[in-house]
């Protein structure tokens, strides 16, 4: 001991060389054996509610206090004692220097008493939400809470805090512990609320909306049109019609409905299809960008004139086109023809054998022609290239039937080709105008979306853009009033450099991007659904590259770990280990290879 230092000795043999200026007691005693489990037995007998009563407001050294308390000078064990009160009761006592506290006011005190018993209730609740969660019931307070709770929990809260220690302790992600609650009834409401909850907040309704009316001085068109869609079609955005010339050739009409000429920017109907962006599409249902009425205003519905932009091209007899005109008019639609029926009649045979048996056989025979000579003037005609499959998905209740199309039909190609036409003239009109529009572009594989027109190297065309689903889609819907504008010889409602058009443009880029990740989502699922369904305890497959397969029959690709090196293209059979409809993950092992 000197006057500047202490050399101690710790419990274990251990010296340290202490400050001086850092001992707060000194006494003289014995051995120091049980003396800080003295201390400790004495300090848990204070009551600290008396003791901050009478310590006063001002500062004090805990000397002093003990003096007080104890109504004479402290032994050693007591001071100490009094000291560890002091400093394991923060709430109570703040700390003012070595040794030395100040009573905490009285509402600071309150206050922090009351938090220390609401944490207290709230760790007794969420025990009591672990226990009931562990053993498979769901507390009733989760049921407000189960969106949140699943797609994107609060981790400040009692309920998630609990969610998330029983998930940790039972290895389970937050969906799987709600089925083994019960409390998931269905994976696919699992998988459609968390793309509700993160992109439609309020739902999916829509609000009341005053409706434009038609126009009623619009040319009428000389022939009648029909259009090609699949049978769930409700939005029908674009018709067809053929008329013979006397000498020779045909008057070819592409009619696509006209909603630009009611919707108004800035429109009530115009925020919610731009809010929206698209119509959203998922196996055995969608979510339409306008309101129901909206659609059924300007749809192209058989047995009625209206409203559409019209591209009309002059097809010689060589199936050349030698002339073209858009205009605004309306067009009486004959009829709404379906895949479903249409398919088996306007077949690949049938136009080999150079008739089809339908009403407007002549007229689909020519579209094909027609077809074939755009397709090969792109230079992307390819007799032999092997035509990809389509599915659709057909859901009742939670069963799912899925229907296998090749691509490349007749009415494929007629449809296509035509939607390329009319898209391609509109964006050279545009582009050759100098008006902004929303151009859509390829190169080196990469599709991007601009307000300046660049060539689509997929398509074999200069300049292309979206504008034959202005039903479905809000791009097609601002360069629709782009067209209306330039037909009319008025100024464009997106001037240059438009801050309206690229924000609509880059909206929509991303909203695309998501709505098209789910709906490749929601199809994994109801493919995963069908292998359940159907128990299927095998699957054939065809290899891609490596380990990467495509199942035959299916619109699905995985990976298949014990897959032995084989070329691509090989045929192989699968046996299914296991199907998560949750995780949509699948385990499959190479059984044998198939014949080809």
């Amino acid at each position: 001991d000197n006057d500047t230092s202490l050399q101690v000795e710790t419990a274990s043999g251990k010296r340290a060389k202490v400050k001086a200026a850092n001992v707060l007691l000194r006494f003289a005693a014995g051995a120091l054996h049980g003396f800080m489990a003295q201390a400790q037995t004495l300090a848990d007998d204070i009551d600290l509610d008396f003791l901050w009563q009478c310590c006063g407001e001002e500062e004090f050294d805990f000397q002093s206090l003990a003096r007080d308390y104890f109504g004479r000078a402290p032994s050693a064990v007591e001071a100490a004692a009094l000291l560890l009160k002091l400093h394991s009761a923060p709430m109570y006592f703040y700390r003012r220097g070595k040794g030395r506290y100040k009573a905490a006011p009285e509402d600071a005190l309150k206050s922090a008493l009351a938090a220390v018993e609401r944490k207290e209730r709230q760790a007794q609740l969420q025990q009591r939400y672990v226990e009931e969660l562990s053993a498979g019931r769901f507390p009733a307070e989760f049921e407000p809470l189960r969106e949140r709770l699943l797609y994107k929990p609060d981790r400040n809260t009692v309920e998630a805090k609990a969610l998330e220690s029983v998930c940790e302790q039972l290895k389970l992600s937050p969906a799987k512990l709600f089925e083994r609650c019960g409390a998931l009834p269905s994976s696919a409401q699992y998988h459609l609320g968390r793309f509700l909850f993160e992109n439609f907040p309020q739902g999916t309704g829509f609000p009341e909306l005053a409706l434009p009316e038609l126009p009623a001085d619009l040319p009428l068109a000389g022939a009648p049109a029909y259009s090609i869609d699949d049978a769930a079609t409700t939005e029908i955005d674009d018709a067809f019609s053929v008329v013979r010339r006397d000498g020779g050739g045909w008057r070819v009409g592409v009619h696509i409905a006209a909603p630009a000429l009611g919707i108004e920017i800035g429109s009530p109907l115009d925020e919610v299809a731009r809010q929206r962006l698209s119509t959203v599409y998922m196996p055995g249902d969608k979510i339409t960008m306008l309101p129901a009425a909206a659609i059924e205003r300007y749809t192209l519905a058989a047995g009625k004139a209206l409203p559409a932009l019209s591209f009309y091209a002059e097809v010689s007899p060589s199936l050349e086109i030698v002339g073209t005109e858009s205009r605004i008019e309306s067009v009486r639609i004959a009829d709404n023809l379906r895949h479903d029926t249409l398919d088996a009649l306007f077949s690949a045979e049938a136009v080999r054998a150079g008739h089809v048996e339908h009403p407007f056989g002549a007229e689909l025979l020519a579209l094909h022609g027609l077809a074939e000579r755009l397709e090969a003037a792109r230079g992307r005609a390819d007799q032999a290239r092997e035509a990809r499959a389509e599915y659709s998905f057909h859901i009742e209740g939670d069963r799912v039937r899925i229907v296998e199309r090749k691509r490349g039909a007749p009415i494929d190609k007629v449809v296509s080709e035509l939607m390329i036409l009319v898209n391609t003239r509109w964006a050279q009109m545009l582009d050759e105008r100098g008006w902004g529009a929303i151009f859509r572009s390829q190169r080196e594989g990469k599709v991007k979306l601009s307000t300046v027109g660049a060539p689509h190297q997929g398509l074999g065309v200069e300049r292309y853009v979206w504008a034959s689903s202005p039903l479905r889609r809000y791009v097609d819907l601002v360069n629709q009033r782009q067209l209306v504008a330039l037909l009319r010889d008025e100024a464009p409602p997106y001037p240059h450099n438009s801050e309206a058009l690229y924000a609509a443009m880059r909206a929509f880029e991303l909203t695309y991007d998501i709505y098209a990740e789910f709906q490749r989502q929601m199809e994994r699922y109801w493919c995963l659904r069908w292998i359940v369904q159907e128990h299927a305890a095998t699957l054939s497959a065809r290899i891609i590259r490596e380990n990467l397969v495509r199942l035959d029959r299916l619109p699905l690709v995985l990976r298949v770990p014990s897959l032995p090196e084989l070329p691509a293209g090989s045929r192989i059979e699968l046996a299914v280990s296991a199907v998560d409809l949750l995780d949509l993950g699948i385990e499959c092992e190479f059984r044998e290879r198939l014949a080809a």
